[in-house]
């Protein structure tokens, strides 16, 4: 993990029309993420948590305020390719077997031979930057690694991703005939299938049975640390305190609407996480500590929470 800024949210609010009276979902966000780090946010329901994610992604544009990655807007990162996103339901397309489905983000919009200027699309009627679910940037005409088996400084090899997400026997198989828990595999690969430096998931593994869940917990670690630990930034959206202290390296948790933060928390357990961390004194401080904040539902932390690092809490 590197000690650069990555990610930078500067004042942004985000205040939605009503009839009645506007709605402010954010309200003077500011946060800065390194590169390589993995990030959870945790909060009440409604407390704009997946709106902030539309916003880092570049799908949706802040009343105030800005968000830069590296620099730059988020719309040039996604043109890029430089965003993955990995949703609640795994957005698969049906026609497509597990191969097909984690290559579509390298085929949307390259343009196919004799194709006359026609860019592929998974299906005519959908914007290229968001196809079923699969955020994608625009594809350079005359980039030869996108749709390829092999892999690039800007690309990675689809079969090799099925394989490592442990979906090497099923990669011919259609979206029907997985489990949950093997569909949320195939997004999880098809995040990564375009290398990128910003991986954006919200509340994956929610739909999830509490068995699959917890072994998609490690599973992710272990997809993280394989192919982009230390070069790919996480923002990791969850309900779930535990999941939130074994994922992350710093743990943020947002106030009820509208969302400001109320806590910064550096989570200072070591990597890679066995799944005995969950019984050990220190991760068990941890998420008491994550859920008297919770309760307390207020914006203002006591003093002595607010320490160290950018207000984190060590």
């Amino acid at each position: 993990m590197s000690n650069d800024a990555h990610i930078v949210i500067e004042g942004v609010d985000m205040v939605y029309a009503a009839s009645s009276r506007p709605l402010t979902a954010l309200s003077s966000f500011d946060l800065t993420l390194r590169r390589g780090e993995f990030v959870s946010i945790i909060g009440p329901s409604g407390c704009g948590k997946s709106t902030l994610l539309r916003i880092v992604g570049g799908l949706q544009s802040p009343t105030r305020g800005r968000v830069l990655i590296d620099g730059r807007p988020p719309r040039e990162a996604q043109r890029e390719k430089q965003i993955g996103f990995v949703f609640q339901d795994p957005t698969l397309l049906p026609w497509r077997n597990v191969i097909e489905n984690v290559r579509l983000p390298l085929q949307v919009n390259k343009r196919p031979r004799g194709a006359a200027g026609r860019p592929f699309s998974a299906r005519p009627e959908h914007r290229p930057e968001l196809v079923e679910g699969v955020l994608v940037g625009r594809a350079d005409a005359d980039d030869t690694s996108l749709g390829g088996r092999r892999g690039s400084p800007r690309t990675a090899d689809p079969d090799a991703l099925v394989d490592l997400v442990g979906l090497e026997p099923f990669r011919r198989y259609y979206p029907h005939q997985l489990s949950g828990g093997m569909q949320q595999r195939v997004a999880i690969a098809r995040s990564l299938v375009t290398s990128p430096q910003l991986l954006l998931m919200d509340e994956p593994f929610g739909a999830l049975d509490e068995i699959t869940r917890t072994s998609m917990r490690f599973e992710l670690l272990r997809v993280w640390r394989s192919t982009a630990e230390g070069a790919c930034t996480v923002i990791f959206v969850t309900h779930s305190i535990a999941e939130a202290v074994l994922l992350a390296d710093r743990v943020i948790v947002m106030t009820p609407q509208p969302g400001r933060i109320a806590a910064d928390i550096a989570i200072d357990l070591p990597r890679p996480r066995p799944e005995e961390i969950e019984l050990e004194p220190r991760f068990l401080e941890y998420t008491k500590r994550l859920r008297d904040l919770l309760r307390q539902g207020a914006p203002s932390v006591r003093p002595e929470l607010v320490e160290g690092r950018e207000g984190s809490v060590r």
